[in-house]
């Protein structure tokens, strides 16, 4: 008997904060869709993401967070891709590689973004350099890639972070193929650029995929670098949210509506990452 309880024993930690956090999900959906005394009690009811969808800012400001998400998730995979590649078949010491890498990842985004800030806006390190050397004649000819309304700051800041993310996150696996597959293709008489194409990176696409589906996902509901290093207009949606959270307690309904629309992207974009993995496999077979 006490072997058939011990296990589950073990998961109640886990059952626990997996319930919590369930129903701390479950209730922020459940405001946004009314389900609170609040505002005279509506009861079930689309009224507020109505209310949110007829603002002039609620548009922009998701697709500034898509963009913005999809750009550095895209661009990190490629350099992340690149510097793994480069790794397995780098001759220096990996240990000391590895270490490098992991920097970027093991400092806060706070710290990332006012590193940003420091270097690439226009009174930062770069621009007064430019200026040193006479380069430009004043802050304002220094490209604006700080506080701009495409959020190259916000990508960068982001490509930064995670592109040692992604290269730290499928080194192991494409190591892994490349020894044993990619070897026995070019011992076959394949390049090793044909056998890294077509033999080492479609293997380890699912998990590139995973990776891009990690950094979209979280860069799409971050707080920190938008509203450190991000524009006025158009904000991202997670600055949206936050500014209701500080507003009278009835506009709570109005900022869980934005963490749902949040959510139902990320949903989306799963969806679609489990769609493409489904059409591999059956490509496959």
């Amino acid at each position: 008997m006490k072997k058939k309880c011990f296990p589950w024993l073990l998961l109640l930690p886990q059952l626990f904060f997996g319930l919590l956090f369930l129903s701390g999900i479950l209730l922020g959906l459940g405001w946004s869709f009314g389900l609170t005394p609040l505002r005279g009690g509506d009861g079930l009811t689309l009224r507020y993401y109505g209310e949110i969808f007829r603002r002039a800012d609620t548009l922009p400001s998701i697709l500034y967070s898509v963009k913005t998400s999809a750009l550095s998730a895209l661009f990190s995979v490629l350099l992340g891709v690149l510097i793994a590649a480069f790794l397995i078949r780098s001759r220096w010491d990996r240990g000391i590689m590895l270490s490098v890498i992991k920097l970027p990842i093991l400092v806060p985004h706070v710290i990332t973004a006012l590193f940003f800030i420091n270097t690439i806006s226009q009174n930062g390190l770069l621009a007064r350099l430019c200026f040193h050397f006479g380069w430009i004649q004043g802050q304002g000819d220094f490209p604006l890639f700080v506080y701009d309304r495409f959020g190259i700051g916000v990508i960068l800041a982001y490509l930064w972070k995670e592109a040692p993310f992604i290269a730290y996150f499928v080194l192991s696996l494409m190591a892994g193929v490349s020894r044993r597959l990619g070897e026995a293709a070019v011992n076959l008489g394949a390049t090793e650029r044909r056998a890294f194409f077509e033999i080492t990176l479609p293997l380890c696409l699912p998990t590139i995929l995973s990776g891009f589906l990690i950094i979209f996902t979280f860069s799409l509901g971050a707080y920190e670098l938008p509203a450190l290093m991000g524009a006025t207009v158009p904000k991202a949606l997670p600055i949206l949210a936050y500014q209701e959270f500080q507003k009278d307690l009835s506009n709570r309904p109005i900022a869980l509506s934005y963490n749902g629309i949040l959510m139902g992207l990320s949903l989306l974009s799963a969806l679609i990452y489990r769609f493409l993995l489904m059409g591999g496999e059956r490509r496959e077979k």
